[in-house]
């Protein structure tokens, strides 16, 4: 199921729930011409309420419509007929519903272009690769480890065996690589030396290469088939190391399967 509980007039409400329905309902506002758009914000609202009563009166021609959305009910999967089949902007949007418009604006490109040329080419392999992408980098907002590496010093399984390494090495990048022999391979894959400062930092700081080292990592650990077989476990453990964050993964997975138009 895409939503967990029902969604409107006295619905249960869960926010990523009304947030999915709240984005759905913004798909569809060609057909509900008098319509304006919803701030999915996941906040039930008498806007979002009267919205849905107006889908399943105007589209749905229900006479008394109940203003609620059920979990696999008729409402919701017509709803889901207006979401594109193709990855958009809107789509992004969607799918990483605490992105600024800026920041879906500014990495979009970057991510069509480097989804294409790693192979991420899947309704599946993009909902797995953009919701593992989502939780890293918490809706395009963050391309750096918010803590300042120190706990990285010293550790030689990432290569970090020069003074200083924890800091300058620390996770960069939308899906965050960290330690000195991921930035050198990464610097041996792109011909450019990505151990330097002017350039290390630029992992964060340039859209387009905080793309391309999260498609590599990617490429590089065999993402690709794991996302094939479906394993939202096995995929975070190649990029977590372990199960941190494993709920928020999975339901973001739920989440771009809704909007990348595949069976839940």
């Amino acid at each position: 199921m895409y939503i967990s509980q029902s969604v409107g007039r006295n619905g249960v409400n869960q926010q990523s729930d009304v947030r999915t329905v709240q984005a759905l309902i913004n798909f569809n506002i060609p057909r509900l011409h008098s319509l304006h758009r919803l701030e999915a914000d996941g906040r039930i609202g008498p806007a979002t309420t009267a919205a849905i009563a107006q889908f399943q009166k105007n589209v749905q021609g229900l006479p008394n419509p109940s203003a609620r959305v059920e979990p696999d009910s008729e409402t919701f999967g017509e709803l889901r007929k207006a979401v594109p089949h193709e990855f958009s902007e809107a789509v992004l949007a969607a799918l990483m519903p605490d992105a600024s418009a800026v920041a879906v604006s500014q990495y979009f490109q970057a991510l069509c272009e480097g989804m294409d040329a790693n192979g991420i080419h899947t309704p599946l392999r993009k909902a797995h690769f953009l919701s593992q992408l989502g939780h890293e980098s918490c809706d395009l907002r963050y391309c750096e480890e918010l803590a300042d590496g120190a706990a990285y010093e010293g550790r030689t399984d990432l290569g970090n065996t020069h003074p200083g390494d924890g800091p300058k090495f620390k996770g960069r990048g939308l899906i965050q690589i960290t330690g000195r022999f991921n930035y050198s391979a990464f610097g041996r894959h792109k011909e450019r030396d990505f151990l330097i400062t002017a350039n290390y930092e630029l992992l964060a700081k340039d859209p387009s290469l905080a793309v391309d080292v999260s498609c590599w990592f990617w490429t590089k650990h065999g993402l690709n088939a794991l996302a094939d077989a479906d394993d939202v476990r096995a995929v975070t453990k190649v990029i977590n190391g372990g199960y941190n964050g494993l709920a928020d993964r999975q339901a973001r997975l739920i989440r771009a399967k809704c909007f990348l138009t595949l069976p839940a």
